[in-house]
């Protein structure tokens, strides 16, 4: 199987380690705009060579989801399995639905790094990857890449892509949304050499997905403005609540709000392990 991977970066990069690491496909071609990010993808036996996705058998598209309608229509006629790794799914499924064999992805897994030297083999070892196909999604091409990110390691959910944007607007991008908004906030301020030279493990915990690519996480926000608007506001009320009990100095229930954050959150970490 030839696969090619258009955007060689953190998750096509892996997707290609992992399944030649999984002898699951004989050549790998890499398409991208840095000869740079491909030189590196060379060297480290990511990619086989470098040319286009043209008599590819699979196609990965891994780029930020605002180059979408540009790769799209360059893969109009293809008769390979087009699949992505895009964090939102409803405007995908729009910009591919002209597409025979398009099966619509999201490998819930990543770092704050990007680029073909943060590629690892084993970045989708048991996580979750969720695929989106519509009622004329094409079945074979569905298992297909179903069976692909199984051999990568990964455990894969069907969603529609309503549902998927919804459930990740929530987990993924108000959380970027927040990391990104914090330390801007905090860069901007007078004394923001002095406020950076004391934080320690708590700011760097909470704000190490600011690390992530930006023109990625731009094009996620937009895409899935509608979902992260109302995402925000719920936050926002939350925020103002815990602000009324800070004024009120009700340190009862901002003992209680805290317990059951914690609990939540340990019962989550246990059931994910």
């Amino acid at each position: 199987m030839k696969l090619a991977v258009i955007g060689v970066g953190l998750i096509g990069g892996s997707f290609a380690l992992a399944l030649k690491k999984a002898k699951a496909v004989s050549h790998v071609v890499g398409v991208g705009r840095s000869a740079a990010n491909l030189k590196v993808a060379r060297e480290r036996g990511i990619i086989d060579s470098v040319g286009d996705a043209q008599d590819a058998d699979v196609v990965l598209v891994a780029a930020p989801v605002g180059q979408y309608p540009t790769i799209f229509k360059s893969l109009s006629g293809s008769k390979a399995i087009i699949t992505d790794a895009g964090s939102t799914k409803r405007d995908v499924v729009a910009l591919g639905k002209h597409l025979s064999r398009f099966v619509p992805g999201h490998p819930i897994a990543g770092a704050e790094k990007s680029g073909a030297a943060a590629a690892s083999a084993d970045l989708f070892r048991d996580r979750r990857v969720v695929l989106t196909p519509t009622a004329g999604t094409d079945g074979e091409a569905t298992s297909t890449v179903e069976a692909l990110w199984k051999a990568c390691g990964a455990r894969v959910s069907r969603m529609t892509a309503e549902e998927h944007d919804e459930v990740l607007a929530a987990v993924s991008h108000l959380p970027h949304l927040l990391a990104f908004g914090l330390v801007h906030e905090v860069a901007q301020r007078k004394n923001s050499e002095q406020l950076f030279s004391f934080a320690a493990g708590g700011f760097r915990d909470f704000t190490r997905i600011a690390s992530s690519h930006p023109e990625m996480w731009r094009d996620i926000c937009l895409a899935n403005r509608e979902f992260l608007l109302a995402e925000l506001k719920k936050y926002q009320g939350k925020v103002a609540a815990m602000e009324r009990l800070l004024q009120s100095a009700d340190g009862a229930a901002l003992e209680k709000l805290f317990a059951e954050a914690r609990g939540a959150r340990d019962q989550w970490l246990k059931s994910s392990s």
